[in-house]
């Protein structure tokens, strides 16, 4: 496996989050804590099979948003792998919630990520993650909308160079209205216990 796309190997883990499911009931359009923010909008950018796609191509979906850069060396194949154990425990044991969401990794890095190469980083993962990518133009379009910072960091050995940005992961409604932020810094149950709440 090439030195990008190592991390550790997904282990099965108890979705203990789906017990508070019937905790509470909290409404996305006035109890959220992203509700009435300006986050989000739209964009024109190319999946790994080099289509383009726009936000309202998701249009009626829960969507899962996180900006990253597939050289990364760890934040961003730990924040990813989580994502999508998360999005995976849900689909064990409610399957009916991750039929309504849709995970999207989004790169900041056009220079070097391609559709191809964005489509092997998100392949790592799950065939369910939907990578994009495209010019520098349009990557910069969509970061300035999901209000996401990102700038060319240090360099390093061999040529490289790092991203700095951002590490937000977002979760929208199905009308692409900006409902929360999702503790990947947390682990996966995390992750899952915040999408059980949100996701009706």
């Amino acid at each position: 496996m090439p030195q990008k796309f190592r991390f550790a190997r997904w282990v099965p883990i108890a979705a203990a989050a789906l017990a508070l499911s019937g905790c509470d009931n909290p409404s996305p359009a006035t109890d959220a804590p992203l509700a009435g923010a300006s986050i989000g909008g739209p964009f024109e950018l190319v999946n790994s099979a080099g289509e383009t796609v726009r936000w309202d191509d998701f249009k009626g979906k829960y969507r899962i948003v996180y900006f990253g850069f597939t050289y990364c060396p760890d934040i961003c194949p730990t924040d990813v792998q989580r994502i999508m154990q998360a999005y995976n425990m849900l689909g064990k044991d409610a399957p009916e919630l991750t039929a309504r969401i849709v995970p999207i990794f989004i790169s900041v890095d056009p220079e070097r990520d391609t559709p191809e190469i964005v489509g092997e980083f998100t392949a790592a993962f799950s065939d369910e993650l939907i990578g994009l990518t495209g010019t520098p133009e349009q990557v910069k379009q969509a970061a300035d909308n999901f209000r996401v910072f990102y700038s060319r960091g240090e360099e390093t050995p061999g040529g490289g160079y790092l991203v700095n940005h951002s590490a937000i992961t977002y979760l929208f409604g199905p009308e692409g209205e900006p409902i929360a932020t999702l503790p990947t810094d947390q682990g996966a149950e995390a992750v899952a216990a915040e999408l059980v709440k949100w996701v009706k």
